[in-house]
């Protein structure tokens, strides 16, 4: 049986137009996403001895060449067991769709990997749809509620399921495979290290204090490119994307900082902590000095090799919690 991955492509293509407009869009693509083809996955026979475990990746999704990396980062385990990616903001409708087919390939135990920068991003609400966590309520309740119109879905109710959830914790800014990414990102475009500054630049999220925690793991992730490149500094910002006024100030706060290095003599290296791509960065920086190449942490074969990781941990969790013998 092949199954599908649940993909929003080409999602942000048309990002000027209305959020209303876009929510259509994106509704109409997610309804269809279960003709789109993709490889064969593995399919559990009924009669096999032992865990019956998947995989449900949830990552935030983008145009295609973003959700095309991230499908392409999961190709090595698609050979283990079943695997199923959720596009989307922890979306009930996406995750359902994902999980429905998970069962019918014969899981029943689901290691849920959560692929986006911060363990904190829709990690209760992740726990309430999948059911592990009080908050949720039925569909049938959550279709009688109107939604606000949003630029991505985000459905939120109960899945009605009798499989099994084992929910990962940390993001990519906690994983220290991600040291290794920026390490040979930074040193991509560096020349003359000692002359040169990296600024790393990433999402950032309304809270105050969980945006330091932000700014304080991602740094972490750049203590092997201090202690190896030799560059005069790395400085790591966030944008603060989605809220409008700290994001000015974020701006402002980012622009400075490579005019000041510039006029200081050093060569502003600019390196998005973002899952792919470049985000917003090229219109915020414009007008400005830099050095580029606009790639995020995929593609690269730590970011595959976390994901491997994450699943092993879940998959070990699922059978200490089973009766189910090795």
């Amino acid at each position: 049986m092949s199954l599908k991955i649940n993909s929003l492509t080409n999602l942000f293509k048309n990002f000027d137009t209305s959020r209303l407009a876009l929510t259509l869009f994106v509704s109409s693509v997610l309804s269809s996403c279960s003709t789109t083809d993709r490889q064969q996955s593995v399919v559990i026979p009924d009669d096999q001895v032992g865990l019956k475990f998947g995989l449900l990746l949830m990552a935030h999704g983008a145009g295609e060449e973003w959700n095309a990396a991230v499908e392409e980062s999961i190709i090595d385990l698609a050979s283990s067991y079943p695997i199923e990616i959720a596009f989307g903001m922890a979306d009930a409708g996406s995750i359902e769709a994902s999980v429905d087919r998970l069962e019918a390939a014969g899981v029943e135990h689901v290691g849920v990997v959560r692929m986006f920068v911060s363990g904190e991003s829709w990690y209760d609400r992740t726990k309430q749809i999948l059911g592990l966590q009080e908050g949720a309520p039925s569909k049938e309740e959550a279709d009688k509620t109107p939604q606000p119109a949003m630029f991505m879905p985000m459905g939120f109710w109960k899945l009605d399921t009798q499989l099994s959830f084992y929910v990962s914790e940390d993001g990519l800014a906690d994983a220290p495979e991600m040291d290794d990414v920026l390490t040979a990102r930074i040193r991509s475009l560096s020349k003359e290290p000692a002359k040169e500054v990296a600024i790393v630049l990433a999402h950032g999220t309304g809270s105050d204090e969980e945006d330091s925690r932000w700014v304080a793991k991602i740094t972490q992730r750049t203590a092997l490119a201090k202690a190896t490149l030799g560059l005069h500094d790395i400085k790591v910002f966030t944008l603060r994307e989605d809220w409008m006024e700290k994001r000015e100030q974020a701006q402002q706060l980012i622009r400075t900082y490579l005019e000041d290095v510039s006029q200081d003599g050093f060569t502003p290296l600019v390196v998005p902590f973002r899952v792919q791509g470049f985000g917003p960065y090229a219109s915020v920086l414009d007008g400005l000095d830099y050095k580029a190449n606009k790639m995020g942490l995929l593609p690269h074969k730590n970011v595959n090799l976390w994901i491997q990781n994450q699943a092993g941990l879940l998959q070990q969790i699922a059978q200490d919690r089973s009766d189910i013998p090795h």
